[in-house]
């Protein structure tokens, strides 16, 4: 079973920066314990940076969402805290200039992954559009969902991207 976690975004903008939330500084010890874990069975992370230049403002999503963050090479581009220091110059990192990735998408398309689970924030923007593009390129590999390792910063919207990706055949544990 060749299996690849996936981190979604946890960057210090999510965490503690300019869309930072409550919530997201509570996932740092559970995603540092699936990164653990992936690592003592010998498996692959993945880590993806939400990546924007100084235009972003500029940009369709920094008209709609009108706050500077992640922008490229910054301390809020960083990723936060512990998780930090679990990257290894192994791990395969994927900037995104928006929610989804094309570059994911592409890497997973010609891989053997017969398991993704991805981890990570935001659950409702994200994450969803990571996971939907996993399920997408590997259709036939089990992707899954731990809840205790997702959040956003809204309950009811993260509760709703739970519902809709346990709709499209995501498996969603712990929750």
């Amino acid at each position: 079973m060749k299996k690849l976690l996936i981190v979604v975004d946890y960057q210090n903008d999510f965490v503690c920066g300019s869309l930072g939330f409550k919530n997201a500084e509570k996932l740092e010890k559970p995603i540092a314990e699936k990164i653990k874990m992936y690592r003592k069975e010998k498996q692959e992370v993945l880590f993806t940076f939400d990546t924007h230049g100084k235009d972003y403002l500029q940009t369709s999503e920094g008209k709609k969402l009108p706050v500077l963050h992640c922008i490229q090479n910054t301390p809020g581009w960083n990723l936060y805290g512990k998780i930090a220091n679990l990257k290894t110059a192994q791990d395969k990192c994927i900037l995104k200039p928006s929610f989804g990735s094309a570059e994911l998408f592409d890497f997973l398309r010609t891989s053997l992954y017969t398991h993704i689970e991805l981890a990570g924030v935001v659950s409702n923007i994200c994450v969803l559009s990571n996971a939907v593009l996993a399920k997408t390129a590997l259709p036939e590999a089990e992707i899954t969902v731990d809840a205790g390792c997702v959040s956003g910063n809204d309950i009811h919207l993260h509760e709703a991207a739970l519902d809709v990706m346990e709709s499209l055949q995501i498996k969603i544990m712990n929750r």
